[in-house]
């Protein structure tokens, strides 16, 4: 039986391990048994699938995993913590105390082999389901980099300020539609499928979050790298007042080449960025000169 965190639980582990939760890192702690066990249950996990989770923290949602027979992966940046979860997880869900490995380290720099070589060379296979509570400062770079570099994940299941929330599962014409909107939806589709009262953290954040899941689906159908597709993505709405043919001059090379690309893929030069979907972006991409000397793109916004 998993013996869940509660407020008092995560106060002591926290004080005992003499960590303060440290804003640069985005760390508010769930204190709430009701919320992770929602969080799994969202996630649909099937018994023995592999999780992959990015900041377990002191390990309240990676219980929750546990308890729900998923084999997890979690990576966390604070050393502290890493270092501390097996031992927590020991103590509160001894029997699937061996279904857990960690990676001490970064996750925008984790990749397959390293999911791999925490579990020591032992066969296992690839994480099919991302779970995590993200801080609003890296929540999209995140969610884009394990979507890029994790091609096994078909689910990403993730808590974010709601407003990021908003940004993610925004479609073209919204107020909210941008370049996290665009890019996500190269790999995905995504949806909000809940929210969390800010009483089921500590310490209490100033915003509220919301459950966001992501389902993967075949990227567009295009010649253009998706690099590039991310290029024009981010020069579309780098001026957002302006129409494409002014925003996309600097990386056509002039206003008229950014014209003539926008009349080859069959987009109105006044148009804006956020009148368009990543099909068309996908199609714009592939009519651009992209002169020598500009920039490549990067998965982050």
């Amino acid at each position: 039986m998993v013996r869940f965190l509660g407020p008092t639980d995560v106060r002591l582990l926290a004080e005992r391990l003499g960590v303060r939760p440290a804003k640069r890192w985005g760390q508010n702690f769930v204190v709430d048994a009701g919320t992770v066990r929602r969080i799994a249950r969202l996630a649909k996990l099937t018994a023995g699938e592999h999780v992959l989770e990015v900041g377990p923290g002191l390990g309240s949602l990676t219980l929750a995993l546990l308890e729900a027979g998923a084999r997890v992966t979690a990576i966390e940046i604070d050393p502290a913590l890493a270092g501390a979860l097996p031992e927590t997880v020991s103590g509160r869900a001894g029997e699937q105390a061996g279904m857990l490995a960690v990676i001490d380290g970064d996750a925008m720099k984790a990749g397959p082999g390293d999911v791999r070589n925490a579990w020591g060379g032992e066969s296992v296979l690839d994480p099919t389901t991302l779970v995590a509570n993200l801080p609003y400062n890296v929540a999209v770079p995140v969610i884009l980099h394990a979507l890029e570099e994790f091609l096994s994940l078909r689910r990403v299941l993730v808590m974010v300020q709601s407003e990021v929330a908003d940004r993610v599962v925004a479609g073209p014409g919204s107020r909210t539609y941008g370049i996290p909107s665009a890019k996500v939806a190269w790999y995905a589709s995504a949806r909000q499928v809940g929210t969390v009262g800010r009483s089921a953290f500590w310490p209490v954040p100033r915003v509220d979050s919301s459950l966001v899941l992501l389902e993967r689906r075949e990227t567009p159908v295009t010649t253009a790298d998706r690099a590039d597709v991310f290029r024009v993505v981010d020069a579309a709405f780098s001026q957002r007042r302006k129409g494409l043919r002014g925003a996309l001059a600097s990386l056509a090379g002039s206003a008229s080449q950014a014209e003539r690309a926008l009349a080859a893929a069959g987009i109105d030069p006044l148009a804006r960025g956020e009148t368009l979907g990543i099909a068309e972006f996908a199609r714009l991409a592939e009519e651009m000169p992209f002169p020598e000397g500009t920039a490549s793109g990067t998965v982050g916004t």
